[in-house]
């Protein structure tokens, strides 16, 4: 090979190894990204809001690549006093917000709308049992409409509920198997948990399992109650998941739950491929 046309060739051959070697320096960026910044909001009242914040964290940080960080209240009311209230910024570097704080007390459109107001500008939500109970005013026993000031936290939810039923075992039955976030999922019962009912599923929620529960009547007999239990929900744009289930400690700490629990925040922020694992960087990281 003569020294004009061996100048080309070992070019080509340096390159190609300048090429390996940021592969070989990108790599570790890859395994090792920075963790989904998770904040969770616990509170209120009538579950035990202090233990199943530190189940959820420990839970959730052992299925993924997240660091749960939290908003938390002992106030045993249906008012509890968060300190993200009035705040529109509460979630400002955060990838996602976890609610679970019960306030169905807290009336003032103001204040809900600083709480929407992260998920309106584009940070998805994960919302879990009273949630779905927080938030309400005027009418809202009866099928809300779209757009009306007291619709706001239905159309961020995807979902209207107003009550429950007694605390008996839930068959749980992803109705949808093929979602991202249910493939793989097997059905499973409860122990006591209470069934939410639902008033209306709007047009942007898709569901992705139902709960039977049985339920025993006054005249001795039994009546079976079904509800969708799971499901997912376009706001805006943003991604939302939700579940109702989740009221006793049995329930937040059974790995069925956290599983559950873990893929639908992964996909709400879009790190949950289509075969339900988590997107490369994203999984269980060792500790």
């Amino acid at each position: 090979m003569t020294m004009p046309s061996l100048k080309p060739f070992l070019t080509l051959v340096f390159a190609g190894i300048l090429a390996v070697g940021a592969t070989a320096a990108d790599a570790p960026k890859i395994m090792n990204l920075a963790p989904l910044q998770v904040l969770l909001i616990t509170g209120g009242c009538c579950h035990d809001y202090a233990k199943q914040k530190d189940i959820l964290k420990k839970g959730l940080e052992a299925r993924a690549n997240l660091k749960v960080s939290h908003i938390h209240s002992d106030d045993k009311s249906t008012k509890p006093p968060l300190s993200l209230y009035g705040n529109a910024d509460y979630a400002k570097g955060y990838d996602v917000v976890i609610h679970d704080e019960c306030s169905a007390d807290i009336k003032d459109p103001a204040v809900i709308a600083a709480v929407l107001a992260p998920h309106r500008k584009g940070i998805p939500g994960v919302n879990l049992h009273c949630a779905m109970h927080s938030y309400r005013f005027g009418a809202y026993g009866q099928p809300v409409k779209i757009g009306d000031a007291n619709a706001h936290w239905f159309e961020y939810l995807g979902m209207q509920s107003t009550g429950h039923g007694p605390q008996e075992p839930i068959a749980i039955r992803f109705t949808d198997k093929a979602h991202s976030i249910t493939k793989g999922l097997a059905d499973w019962t409860t122990t006591k948990e209470e069934l939410y009912n639902n008033i209306q599923i709007l047009p942007t929620a898709k569901p992705l399992a139902s709960g039977k529960q049985t339920v025993k009547q006054k005249d001795g007999g039994t009546k079976d109650v079904e509800t969708v239990v799971v499901w997912v929900n376009d706001f805006k744009g943003t991604r939302v998941f939700s579940t109702t289930i989740g009221h006793n400690n049995t329930t937040v700490e059974d790995a069925r739950y956290l599983d559950l629990v873990a893929r639908g925040l992964l996909w709400a922020c879009g790190k949950l491929d289509d075969s339900g694992k988590a997107k490369a960087g994203y999984g269980p990281t060792a500790k």
